[in-house]
């Protein structure tokens, strides 16, 4: 384990017994005990005496020879899809004050594969070779549906795109919710809004609809009870599982945010984490143009970004 700080999951403490701990496990301001273990290596985990709880404390290590000690944390990242040539770069939503000046932003590889063009389209995207028709027909459904609500002009703002995500996820019976706030939806436009016009075409919404889906079947996987709600332990693993690698500080800023007095967290709040999480890494990512891991901005560049995301 030496030089891996990851943190660890819940299969280790499954997997591994615990070599030593307290006589009693009681509440204790303060708790000390002397231990003889064999050279290795070894994981000392504080807790507090109920689950859900937060609290600071010391932690002290006297040992007869020397030792070396370190934190075990994960180091922030995001997983991102191999990009198979280069996108042509667009002006990012949170500098369009900026006009002159264009950030390239991650997307998705398929976005690389789409034919230059305007930003806004109408059409619906074209199934592609190897699509089966129940995709081609849920286009379809799509388009219908999105037609209904957004009218001539075929783009939504957030009241309507809060109208067609309802539609669509009430038909799911398996999902228990009572769908999404006007907030969210807000910040779904922020997220794939390329252009600032505060609206999505349908080719934008359909890109968002698969990003939700497949942040629905991680929420379904660990809802295994149905209650339409996941545990604050469980929002890390499903955390990780969509692809951001965070540390336990922000782990716990993320329960204080989107959490209730319960430490559940709904698919709303879920579904409104993984938003404001893919967008703030985009952002991240389209204003660190070496890749050190260190961005500057100046006081409009931080109000546009944090403002609108």
């Amino acid at each position: 384990m030496h030089g891996n700080k990851q943190h660890l999951q819940k299969d280790f403490f499954l997997y591994n017994a615990s070599k030593a701990r307290s006589k009693t496990y009681i509440n204790m301001r303060e708790v000390s005990q002397r231990f003889r273990l064999p050279p290795s290596e070894y994981v000392i985990v504080p807790s507090t005496y109920e689950p859900h709880q937060e609290g600071e404390f010391i932690l002290r290590v006297f040992s007869e020879k020397r030792n070396l000690s370190e934190e075990a944390e994960n180091t922030i990242s995001v997983d991102r899809p191999v990009k198979k040539k280069k996108h042509k770069p667009i002006i990012f939503v949170s500098d369009r004050a900026n006009s002159n000046k264009e950030l390239g932003v991650d997307q998705e590889a398929e976005e690389g594969k789409d034919k230059a063009g305007p930003e806004k389209q109408g059409e619906t995207p074209q199934a592609r070779p190897g699509h089966t028709d129940q995709e081609t027909e849920e286009q379809q459904q799509f388009r219908n549906i999105f037609r209904q609500i957004a009218g001539d002009d075929m783009e939504i703002c957030a009241d309507e795109l809060k109208n067609v995500l309802n539609t669509v996820v009430n038909k799911h019976k398996d999902l228990k919710t009572q769908g999404f706030t006007l907030e969210s939806c807000r910040s779904m436009i922020a997220l794939m809004d390329t252009d600032g016009s505060g609206r999505l075409n349908l080719q934008e919404f359909h890109h968002l609809w698969k990003k939700i889906k497949a942040w629905q079947k991680i929420f379904k996987h660990y809802d295994s009870d149905h209650s339409g709600t996941i545990n604050s332990y469980e929002m890390r693993n499903a955390v990780n599982d969509a692809g951001f690698h965070l540390n336990s500080q922000l782990y716990d800023i993320i329960t204080m945010r989107y959490a209730d007095k319960h430490m559940n967290i709904d698919f709303d709040s879920f579904i409104c984490c993984f938003v404001r999480l893919e967008g703030m890494f985009r952002a991240f990512n389209a204003f660190d143009k070496d890749g050190d891991g260190i961005i500057k901005l100046n006081v409009l560049e931080w109000l546009q970004l944090t403002m609108y995301a």
